[in-house]
């Protein structure tokens, strides 16, 4: 926990206070943002995403977490995340969450619970910021688990109550299509940046718009921490 706080923060001090700095964006997420797949967190959507945007970006990944599960050593779930990127020093235009797999057997009360508890974390530390959620990812083989649609339908519904101004994406029932690892679960680095590129365009959207490329421009930071799964194969969770 110690180590995780330390090196976010190391980073974070390289970037410039706001309002003076570049716009900011702070994303938490499960083995999707850490990099699985790829096996590369550098390679993670998010971090296209950063690149894209020409943001300065928090960045924190870890696997098997979500709103409710904890994930790869107990480090989760979201609130806990959102609490290690310290949202008040960092003050984001925009805070993005990916998670809902790992909760696939949650059951809708406990989700919907701790869904409104991570909207209303983020609310509190960062009251202008922007939330935006990814929900449920799943390999593409069919059919999908009832479960899945169960817990995606809890987290779209929840936080549309808890911030009705939530941008929501959602892969589940949006039927995202996009390249695989061998692992069938998780993303090729090819499936990384076609999730990047689709949730730009869906901020895009929605008036969030990354900034110009310029030759003058300065370079965004990009603080990315993707935690490692520790266990010995199994389901590494999204």
């Amino acid at each position: 926990m110690l180590a995780v706080r330390n090196s976010l923060a190391a980073c974070e001090a390289q970037i410039g206070p706001a309002p003076l700095g570049l716009p900011r964006v702070a994303i938490v997420g499960a083995s999707y943002t850490a990099g699985v797949g790829p096996d590369n967190p550098s390679l993670s959507w998010a971090v296209d995403l950063a690149k894209k945007l020409r943001w300065d970006a928090v960045i924190y990944g870890v696997p098997g977490a979500g709103y409710v599960r904890t994930g790869t050593d107990g480090l989760g779930p979201m609130t806990r995340m959102l609490g290690d990127e310290e949202l008040p020093r960092l003050s984001p235009e925009l805070v993005i969450i990916q998670a809902g797999y790992d909760d696939g057997r949650v059951p809708p009360d406990n989700e919907r619970q701790a869904v409104h508890r991570t909207i209303e974390l983020i609310k509190s530390e960062d009251p202008t910021a922007k939330i935006a959620l990814v929900t449920v990812f799943t390999t593409p083989s069919r059919p999908i688990p009832e479960r899945f649609y169960r817990t995606d339908h809890t987290i779209v519904t929840s936080a549309r109550d808890a911030d009705p101004d939530a941008i929501i994406m959602d892969p589940l029932t949006g039927r995202w299509k996009f390249q695989h690892a061998d692992d069938g679960l998780h993303p090729t680095a090819a499936g990384d940046a076609w999730i990047a590129h689709k949730v730009d365009e869906i901020l895009s959207d929605h008036g969030i718009l990354g900034r110009p490329a310029t030759t003058d421009a300065a370079a965004p930071i990009v603080c990315d921490l993707g935690i490692r799964d520790s266990s010995e194969g199994g389901d590494t969770g999204v």
